[in-house]
């Protein structure tokens, strides 16, 4: 990939909430929803009849699309507390080491209650939970019970009373994974609904029968829960909305090849549509990358998702410098921008937008999938630009609080009615002429 075609390549970021539908899923659609649907209109069908018929739909459409029959849509709380006994010793430890660091970089992100006494009376604010989240996490091909640890641990941190996780139920049996189960009881989650995609979300955002509602719903998904969160977002909050995976690395002569080539592979292999792309000035590096793809992809189980994933949507750049492949980085705005270079800080300031900075050949970004520490529900579609990973904040509300006294009271009401008058607003401007007396 050219410089040129990676920056028309930044400048059109495919809307990963409007992709091609491929004939298969079409066929699917038009089956079940009627000639010509779209993700679109089958999410809509399936949020309006939950929100009518509650657990009746809920069971009709995971019974339809997960070809599922479910007994009860929550797991029993005996079978959640005793996963940790049925699965292996180090995975349960792997597990507690990584929802101790979690929980050990959340605690350090600052709540702050705050008062001032400077502008006359009292003025601050005041940071509350939620009092009920919404966790989803995905089933697909594997579970993933590092997006149960990256998502429920901040919500915990920030002191939401009640978190309920959401995760489709197998193929067949029904059955959640036991490692999906053994990780809600490390992170001391005992509610668990046997629901996946938008009628999961429907579930949340409507509540039924046997689901109560919730205030705010997180968690990365597919096409239909993304969707669907975006159709139920103001009847509920939601963190934000996740597109494929994606990582930009940008590394010198410097960085060893065979690393960076496992770094782009792990990403290439989420998903035929995560993308993988290196920009380094180093054509020896470039050449380098590519050899050690081609030789590390014979060994991997998922190859043949990693070649159509690099094939449409990776690429190796070559830049005339660092300073243009920080710089391509930044305008890329990625979910993960790994920086493997001689001196990986003195750039840390060229690349103001990204999800997560992995500074370093070390602080590789497998790391921050599960172990390392800040949540790796991070923006992706160039959302970085202006969005956040998930963090504390997102688990609470801030309400301004205003206590002033008579003096100041009376002197700002001066400019209120003033304004007011502007604005057009008689009863405003009245309501500030009354505190002037």
């Amino acid at each position: 990939m050219s410089v040129q075609e990676a920056k028309e390549k930044i400048l059109r970021r495919e809307d990963s909430l409007e992709p091609d539908v491929p004939p298969a899923l079409q066929a699917s659609l038009n089956k079940l929803f009627g000639e010509g649907a779209t993700p679109e209109t089958a999410v809509a069908i399936i949020l309006k009849d939950v929100r009518q018929r509650g657990d009746v739909a809920l069971r009709h459409w995971t019974a339809t699309i997960d070809q599922v029959e479910l007994e009860s849509l929550h797991v029993d709380k005996a079978e959640i507390e005793t996963a940790v006994s049925r699965i292996p010793t180090d995975l349960k430890e792997a597990l507690e080491l990584a929802a101790g660091r979690i929980e050990a970089f959340h605690q350090q992100q600052p709540l702050p209650n705050w008062q001032t006494r400077e502008m006359g009376g009292i003025l601050g604010q005041r940071v509350t939970p939620i009092d009920r989240v919404g966790i989803y996490v995905p089933g697909g091909t594997a579970p993933l019970p590092s997006s149960l640890l990256m998502s429920v641990i901040p919500a915990k941190v920030a002191g939401v009373k009640e978190i309920v996780v959401a995760t489709p139920p197998g193929r067949g049996d029904g059955r959640i994974p036991d490692v999906i189960l053994a990780a809600a009881t490390i992170a001391g989650v005992n509610t668990i609904y046997t629901l996946g995609g938008a009628q999961a979300i429907a579930a949340l955002a409507f509540g039924s029968e046997s689901v109560r509602r919730v205030g705010k719903i997180v968690g990365p998904g597919n096409l239909f829960t993304t969707l669907a969160k975006r159709q139920v977002y103001g009847i509920v909050g939601i963190d934000g909305l996740y597109g494929p995976t994606e990582t930009v690395v940008v590394a010198d002569e410097t960085a060893d090849p065979a690393w960076v080539a496992a770094d782009m592979l792990a990403q290439a292999e989420h998903d035929v549509l995560a993308t993988a792309i290196l920009f380094t000035p180093s054509t020896k590096l470039a050449e380098a990358v590519q050899v050690e793809i081609a030789r590390q992809m014979e060994d991997l189980s998922r190859s043949e998702v990693i070649a159509v994933s690099l094939a449409n949507r990776g690429g190796i750049v070559l830049t005339a410098d660092l300073d243009q492949a920080c710089q391509l980085a930044s305008n890329f705005a990625a979910e993960h921008t790994c920086i493997a270079t001689a001196n990986p800080e003195a750039y840390i300031g060229k690349i103001p937008h990204a999800g997560g900075l992995f500074i370093g050949e070390r602080s590789f970004e497998v790391l921050g999938d599960y172990v390392a520490g800040p949540s790796h529900v991070m923006p992706t579609n160039g959302t970085a630009r202006f969005a956040s990973p998930l963090n504390v904040l997102d688990f609470v509300k801030i309400s301004s609080i205003v206590q002033l006294d008579d003096q100041t009271s009376a002197q700002i009401s001066v400019a209120a009615a003033r304004i007011a008058q502007a604005e057009g607003l008689d009863g405003h401007a009245n309501a500030a002429h009354r505190r002037m007396r």
